[in-house]
């Protein structure tokens, strides 16, 4: 097995191997690599649980860790995921949301085990790099939204 030279390691309380499976499930170029156990008890479980998983999301190497509740997740690292269109922007936010997780503004979703999500329209990234007035309007219209319209934000991309 090949180790990464740099993978973003996910603290969780015991849900890494749900995670794991559920964003493999979500997402494509996403897998679970392997999962490993405790050789022994350890302060937040026991010789056996799952302990760690590997596992990409989008072509990104992650390791999941069942750390225990101590650690809670915050916006500041989330997952940002470029959408084609209207329909892949749903697919993937309705699977966050729809999961138990929750909706935030400007694009951003939490899911069920804390993790932060930004699904971003190329449209919303394009305007935005445009500048001018263009990134103005488009700026204007994302911050009124939760999931990010993108028949509205190409509108405002038009004026």
């Amino acid at each position: 097995m090949t180790v990464a030279k740099n993978t973003i390691c996910l603290w969780f309380d015991k849900g890494a191997e749900e995670a794991a499976r559920f964003y493999a499930e979500t997402f494509p170029d996403s897998a679970i690599t392997s999962v490993h156990t405790a050789p022994t008890d350890y302060p937040s479980g026991k010789a056996g649980d799952v302990l760690t998983v590997s596992f990409t999301v989008a072509g990104i190497p992650c390791l999941g860790l069942n750390g225990g509740p101590i650690f809670q997740h915050s916006e500041a690292f989330s997952f940002q995921i470029a959408t084609e269109d209207q329909d892949e922007t749903d697919r993937y936010w309705d699977a966050i949301v729809g999961n138990g997780g929750e909706e935030s503004a400007c694009g951003w979703c939490k899911d069920k085990w804390g993790i932060s999500w930004q699904i971003t329209p190329r449209t919303l990234t394009e305007a935005l790099s445009a500048g001018g007035d263009e990134a103005k309007r488009a700026f204007s219209a994302m911050m009124t939204m939760r999931k990010i319209d993108v028949a509205t934000i190409d509108a405002a991309r038009r004026g």
